[in-house]
């Protein structure tokens, strides 16, 4: 840990309550808990929804440029593609270009699925009761904590 900051803490830094990783981790949870039950009549689970939310704001996306939006590695994200190709929802097919990328295409199922899937982020916005300015502001700080701990696995590694 040569050259990390250290912040120095009053109190107990050890207590449960105070650690960021537990409130994130509950949030978590618990948030996804509401996206399950509301993604379920659309035969998604979280992660696939991820997907095809990059796909219904760019497609086509290559394998690699969707990894690299959504933060997975190939080993995570190749299951979740198979499984929405098994679905009808996307089409894997080699670049025309580089034989060695694979391109994520929208079917015709796929593009249509994005307007039952509107109704998502405001139901998820009423289940969660909370001001949407409120979640906005939490997008905002988390969007910063996950760059910071990005930064700060780039300085480590």
């Amino acid at each position: 840990m040569q050259g990390m900051q250290t912040v120095e803490l009053e109190g107990n830094p050890l207590l449960l309550e105070r650690q960021v990783c537990f409130a994130l981790a509950v949030a978590n949870r618990s948030v996804l808990r509401i996206y399950r039950r509301l993604l379920a009549p659309l035969g998604l689970t979280h992660p696939q929804y991820l997907v095809m939310l990059a796909l219904w704001e760019e497609a086509p996306l290559t394998v690699k440029d969707v990894g690299a939006l959504l933060q997975l590695d190939s080993a995570t994200l190749s299951p979740l593609l198979k499984r929405l190709e098994a679905n009808g929802l996307i089409e894997r097919r080699r670049s025309d270009d580089d034989e060695r990328s694979v391109e994520i295409l929208l079917t015709e199922a796929g593009v249509k699925l994005r307007e039952d899937a509107l109704v998502i982020p405001g139901q998820v916005v009423a289940a969660l009761g909370v001001d949407l300015e409120v979640l906005m502001e939490l997008h905002d700080v988390l969007t910063r904590v996950n760059a910071a701990a990005l930064a700060s696995e780039a300085d480590l590694s």
